[in-house]
């Protein structure tokens, strides 16, 4: 499975980006599927992760009411709309995937990973 991150970007507080994320491969729309982000000097977290089967949503609590994360299984493709940005949002974003059943906020939950976007918001 190979993942293709895209849709990052620079933009002022209070603004909104929508990152895309695109499998390829041996996908399946029953894959986890997640969003995690590192700023600098920081550990990898948890932002955002869709189950496939059941599309259950989760999101970790800094970013809820503000993000969406949704599927498009047609295209294997997995967004992440993020809605009134604020400077402490700024990382490095990364889609995974993994074959196994439900979501997951653990990293190690992921087999798959893309290369990561840049997501810049400034104040």
């Amino acid at each position: 499975v190979q993942l293709q991150a895209s849709g990052g970007g620079l933009v002022q507080a209070g603004g909104s980006l929508r990152l895309s994320c695109a499998a390829s491969g041996r996908t399946s729309s029953n894959y986890r599927m997640g969003w995690f982000r590192q700023a600098p000097g920081k550990e990898r977290e948890f932002v955002a992760a869709i189950s496939g089967s059941d599309i259950t949503t989760v999101y970790t609590d800094s970013v809820k009411g503000r993000f969406t994360i949704s599927r498009d299984n047609a295209k294997n493709t997995v967004y992440l709309q993020m809605n009134s940005l604020k400077p402490e949002d700024t990382a490095v974003y990364y889609c995974a995937a993994s074959a196994r059943y439900g979501s997951s906020r653990s990293s190690s939950g992921y087999d798959y990973w893309g290369q990561g976007t840049q997501v810049t918001v400034s104040s």
